[in-house]
This record gives structure tokens, C-alpha cells and sequence, in this order.
């Protein structure tokens, strides 16, 4: 397989472009913005899709506390194929530096700068599945954390967001979404410095099926671990609508995390079919729920902290849409 071929597979050698655009099916973009001394989180995400008749955009803008949110079927859309950008007219426009989302009555324009940039440069969140051609997903967390100077406009209401602690990742795939997924980020802890990501499901490439989960944790110390190589760092996971529990380990390093949010309080994200064009209920996120991390080395603990402002998510669009019909029906029954 050609170096072209291979890439617009979804894969990527190692020390290879994990940021620019593969040109699949769906390139994803989120950003997270935590604000521990207000008690606030805002969330952007683009998903950059294709069809036969040209890209389209699946965006959104969602806020915590509530469960404001905002979403859009944009007619079009572009993802940068040089390094991270992703693009839909003047509706969303993201990168490294700055991001614009504007939805009329609620809008962000922040800039980002002193990045926390993914530091490993051989693989990235996916580590060596980066480089299993035509999976359905791939993931990499490539910001953990920055300066953010900015403001957005939520439901009329006037946020500030210099300051915010900011995390960015990417995901793409041949397929859209997995059939089952769970994820979870949490800034917020006690030293601002501190950033912690999951994210796992089915993956499948052909006849291939499995289930992996990945785990990185940035320490205030500078270090940042990345766990789940089902060979030399396996991940346990349970995961609920409710609870998330994982347990990494490796020769040197274990994480454990605890991670709790009421089904209730969930937003109900879209997720694109993006051969049809259209976006479908499909992620349970909590952008407000507790999650505890400890981290130890070779059995001593060298980190310990919980958050009040994690990101918690459990995907499936059945999933999702059951839940959208049973408030649906409690709405109804008011």
C-alpha cells in the first residue's frame, strides 16, 4: 500500500502527522474549557464528514452547569490536510491558536497560547493502533492544557473565559462512531497543571474486532503517561450510564479511576452518519461529574486527586436514544 493509500486509510506511521486530516469518512474536533473557579465548563466540536456529494459538518456548543446545547447539520465543512484545523464557513472555525464557534444567539472566540502539546512524538492516544489501517477509530489527545484568553456568549449570558483550563483532542475513523464507546477528561484538580483522558470501545478493521481503552494522565510534575496496549499496559473497564471505573497498569505505572454522574444530568450529543448526511442522538455526556484519579508508580503513589468538572461519556446510539424517549416522556407527562 502507497504512503497516499495508507493515510487515507485512517492510519499513521509512527512519528507521523496525527493532526492534519486524513480525508475518511469523519474528522472530529473538541475542545473542553473547565473553569474550576466558577464552577463552569464549555465544550466545541466539529466533526468534519463526507458523503458523495461532498463534506458536510456535524458542530455543536454545550455548557455547564444546565444543559445548554447547541448543535447544527452544516451544509459544509473542511479539516486542514497540512496540520489541525477544522472549518465550516463562519459558523466554526478551529486550530491550534483560536477557536470561533458562532450559533447567533451563543457564540466563543478564545485563543489559545504556552500550548501543553502532546509531548511523545513515536505514537500518539491510539499508540501502535495508529498504524492498523482502516480502523473505525482513531484518538489522540493533543492539547493538555494551555493559556486561554477569550469570552463566549451561552444562551444570552456573557461567560469569561480567560484563564479556563483548555483541553483539545482529535478522533477520525472510516465509519463515523464505534457502536459502543466510553470517555472520559477532567482538568479541574488542585493543581491546574494536572490533566487526565480515556477513551475506549469497539474498535474493528475488517474481520478484526476488540475492545481497547487508553488512559493518559499528565502529572503536575511535567510527566505524561499514556496506558493501554493490551500486550504491556492493559486497561479494566466497567462502565455503567452512571459509573466508569478503570484500572491501567504496566511494569512501572498503574491508574485508577472512579469516575460518577446521574444519568439525568447528561447531555445528549449528535453523532454524524456521514454517508447520509445527517446527525443522530448518539453520546450520554456529562460535562459536570466527579472523577477520582490515583496514580502510582512501581506501588507508591504519586498522585491522587478528584474532579467536580469531568467530562464523562457512554456511547451508543441506542443507548442515546432511549434516554431522549424517556424525556421525552416525562416532558409529556408534566
Amino acid at each position: 500500500m502507497k504512503l497516499p493509500a495508507y493515510r487515507a486509510s485512517g492510519a499513521t506511521l509512527p512519528y507521523g502527522n496525527l493532526l492534519a486530516s486524513h480525508d475518511v469518512a469523519m474528522e472530529g474536533y473538541f475542545w473542553r474549557f473547565t473553569m474550576p473557579g466558577s464552577g463552569r465548563v464549555v465544550i466545541a466540536l466539529a466533526g468534519i464528514n463526507k458523503s458523495d456529494s461532498g463534506n458536510w459538518s456535524t458542530l455543536g456548543l454545550a455548557a455547564h452547569p444546565g444543559r445548554f446545547l447547541r448543535t447544527a447539520e452544516h451544509p459544509r465543512g473542511s479539516a486542514d490536510p497540512r496540520t489541525l484545523g477544522a472549518y465550516a464557513d463562519n459558523v466554526f472555525r478551529g486550530n491550534a491558536d483560536r477557536l470561533q464557534v458562532d450559533f447567533g444567539d451563543s457564540h466563543l472566540d478564545v485563543r489559545i497560547s504556552n500550548q501543553r502539546f502532546w509531548p511523545h512524538h513515536r505514537f500518539g492516544g491510539s499508540s501502535y493502533f495508529q498504524s492498523v489501517p482502516a480502523l473505525n477509530q482513531y484518538w489522540h489527545p493533543w492539547l493538555l492544557g494551555g493559556r486561554v484568553e477569550g469570552s463566549a456568549v451561552i444562551d444570552g449570558q456573557s461567560w469569561d473565559l480567560t484563564g479556563a483550563q483548555v483541553y483539545g483532542e482529535k478522533n477520525w475513523g472510516k465509519g463515523g462512531f464505534p457502536e459502543s464507546w466510553w470517555w472520559g477528561q477532567a482538568q479541574g484538580f488542585t493543581d491546574p497543571r494536572a490533566c487526565v483522558a480515556f477513551a475506549g470501545g469497539q474498535v474493528s478493521a475488517g474481520p478484526l474486532r476488540t475492545e481497547v481503552t487508553a488512559v493518559v494522565a499528565a502529572l503536575p510534575d511535567g510527566t505524561v503517561l499514556r496506558l493501554g496496549n493490551p500486550l504491556t499496559s492493559q486497561v479494566e473497564t466497567t462502565v455503567s450510564d452512571d459509573r466508569w471505573t478503570l484500572r491501567g497498569y504496566s511494569r512501572k505505572w498503574s491508574v485508577d479511576i472512579d469516575g460518577t454522574a446521574p444519568i439525568a444530568d447528561a447531555h445528549i450529543l449528535p453523532v454524524p452518519i456521514p454517508a447520509e448526511r445527517r446527525n443522530v442522538p448518539g453520546a450520554l455526556e456529562h460535562l459536570g461529574g466527579t472523577m477520582s484519579v490515583i496514580v502510582r508508580r512501581r506501588g507508591t503513589i504519586v498522585w491522587k486527586d478528584r474532579s467536580r468538572l469531568a467530562a464523562l461519556e457512554h456511547g451508543g446510539l441506542d443507548r442515546a436514544q432511549a434516554e431522549l424517549t424517556r424525556r421525552e416522556q416525562l416532558s409529556q407527562d408534566r
